[in-house]
C-alpha cells in the first residue's frame, strides 16, 4: 500500500475483500488449499477490488453488494499471476516464492484454473449476464495479450503499437474492468459508466509503464523480485524501444536484446544502455500522458470526496516507487 492510504475511504470493505479470498479458496483437496493460501499469504496492493470499491462509492457509501465482485476480480488477477509465473518460470513474486516454485508447474496450472473457474462461480450470483460479458471479454483479451507478448520476445524489430497492446491486456484491461463493473453493479448512468471504464484504461497504462521503468532502475528489495526480470525473459518494454531507436547504442542493444543467452548472461550491460539514454525520461513522459487522460475522464463524475482520491492516485503513479 502506499504511505498516503488513498484507499481509506474503502479499507473496511478491503478487509471483508481479504477475509472474502480465503473463504471463496477453501478446497477439499489439501494441495489446492496449501497453493491459494500461500497466494493469498503473498499479498498485493488489491488494486483491482479497491477500484471496484471506490467506484461504486460514487453511488452511496453501502458497500455490501460490491464485495463479492471485487473478491472475483483480485481472484482473476491472482489466477493470472499464478498461471504468469508458470510462463516464466519465476520463483520469486511480491518477495516470497511462487506457486510454481512450491508446487510445481502442474499444481501451478490447475491452480490457476480452479482460481479462476471460482471467481466466475462468484460473479454468478449477480444473475446477471452484462457483468458476465464484461468480465469475459476481458479474460480473453488478457489471454490473448499473454500470447502477443510471448511471441514478441526477443524480438526488436516490433514498435510502439506492439508495446501498448500488450500493456493494455496485462494490466489496464483488468483496473479498466474494476471500475467499470463498480459502476454497473450500481447501476449509474452510462456516461458515469464510460468515464469511469476510461480512466482505469488509462490509470492501468500508465501504472504498467511506470512498472517497466522500475524493472530497470529499482532495487530488487523495493520490487520484490530481481532487478531486470523483464530483460532476462525478452520482453521489450517502453525505455528499450526507445534506446533501440535513439540511443547511439542502439545497435549494441539491438543484437544482446534479440538473444536470449545475452539477456540473462549481460543483463546488467542491457540495463546500463538503456538507463544512459533517454528511454527512462520518455518512459515516464508517457505515464504522465496516460495519467493526466486519467484525471480527465473524472470531469463528468459527481464532486465527491472519492472523486479526490482517483485524482490523487494518478498523480501518485507517476511518483511511485514501488
Amino acid at each position: 500500500m502506499p504511505e498516503v492510504n488513498f484507499f481509506k475511504l474503502v479499507e473496511e470493505e478491503l478487509a471483508l475483500v481479504e477475509s472474502g479470498l480465503a473463504d471463496n479458496l477453501d478446497s477439499s483437496i489439501n494441495i489446492m488449499n496449501q497453493a491459494s493460501v500461500h497466494l493469498i499469504k503473498a499479498g498485493g496492493k488489491r488494486l483491482r477490488p479497491a477500484f471496484a470499491l471506490l467506484a461504486a462509492r460514487f453511488y452511496g457509501e453501502e458497500l455490501a453488494e460490491i464485495i463479492p465482485a471485487a473478491v472475483a476480480l483480485e481472484l482473476i488477477h491472482m489466477a493470472t499471476l499464478v498461471h504468469d509465473d508458470v510462463i516464466d518460470n519465476s520463483s520469486i513474486r511480491r518477495g516470497t516464492e511462487t506457486v510454481k516454485s512450491g508446487w510445481g508447474n502442474r499444481v501451478s496450472i490447475y491452480a490457476g484454473n480452479y482460481v479462476f473457474a471460482r471467481s466466475l462461480s462468484i460473479i454468478s450470483t449477480y444473475q446477471r449476464s452484462d457483468l458476465i460479458d464484461v468480465l469475459a471479454r476481458a479474460s480473453m483479451k488478457i489471454c490473448e495479450g499473454e500470447i502477443i507478448q510471448m511471441l514478441s520476445c526477443y524480438n526488436v524489430n516490433l514498435g510502439l503499437k506492439n508495446y501498448l497492446r500488450r500493456i493494455e491486456r496485462k494490466t489496464a484491461l483488468l483496473i479498466s474492468v474494476s471500475c467499470e463493473l463498480g459502476a454497473m453493479i450500481r447501476h449509474a448512468p452510462l456516461q458515469e459508466i464510460i468515464a469511469l471504464r476510461n480512466y482505469g484504461y488509462y490509470l492501468g497504462m500508465g501504472f504498467q509503464i511506470t512498472d517497466d521503468i522500475l524493472d530497470i532502475i529499482a532495487d530488487e528489495e523495493t520490487l520484490g523480485k530481481p532487478t531486470g526480470s523483464d530483460i532476462r525473459q525478452g520482453v521489450i518494454t517502453l525505455p528499450a524501444l526507445y534506446a533501440l531507436r535513439h540511443d547511439p547504442n542502439g545497435q549494441e542493444l539491438a543484437q544482446l536484446l534479440s538473444s536470449p543467452e545475452a539477456c540473462i548472461n549481460k543483463a546488467e550491460r542491457i540495463i546500463e544502455i538503456i538507463s544512459d539514454s533517454d528511454g527512462i525520461d520518455y518512459a515516464y513522459y508517457a505515464t504522465q500522458h496516460f495519467a493526466l487522460k486519467a484525471q480527465k475522464q473524472l470531469d463528468v463524475l459527481p464532486d465527491l470526496p472519492v472523486k479526490k482520491n482517483l485524482y490523487d492516485i494518478a498523480n501518485f503513479i507517476i511518483a511511485r516507487e514501488y
